[in-house]
């Protein structure tokens, strides 16, 4: 994932969650990895925990990295993007208070916070807090 993020504030004044990640479900996760690496030449790291890091370009260039992971029974195949916020726990109040569905809690890793959810229209995402900040 991206360490470095720039904050940027909205016209309220309030920060904005940032996308800085994606992450591809497979059900293949080594076929999947083989096949971006090959047709993009992505840069795909040691699985951990079921998931490969992807590195697409380098990092003063503009876009995003992301991973490929086992895909889980609840999201076997498919693109989920991963949002920044500063606290996972309101953003996923916010976002509930809104008719999210909670696919999996807030899970902790080494240095961050990480949850999926469901928006009201049936897209899937992942909210990512560092412990860093």
């Amino acid at each position: 994932m991206l360490l470095l993020i720039k904050k940027s504030l909205s016209k309220e004044g309030m920060i904005m969650a940032r996308v800085i990640g994606f992450e591809f479900s497979s059900q293949e996760p080594e076929k999947a990895a083989a096949f971006y690496e090959n047709v993009f030449n992505w840069k795909i790291a040691e699985p951990k925990w079921d998931y490969w890091a992807v590195t697409t370009g380098e990092q003063t260039d503009p876009g995003i990295d992301g991973g490929i992971s086992k895909g889980p029974h609840d999201f076997p195949h498919g693109t989920r993007i991963q949002i920044e916020v500063d606290s996972i726990d309101e953003a996923i109040l916010k976002a509930k208070a809104n008719g999210a569905m909670i696919v999996r809690e807030k899970m902790e890793f080494n240095d961050f916070y990480l949850a999926y959810l469901v928006d009201p229209v049936g897209v899937s995402f992942g909210l990512v807090q560092q412990k860093n900040r």
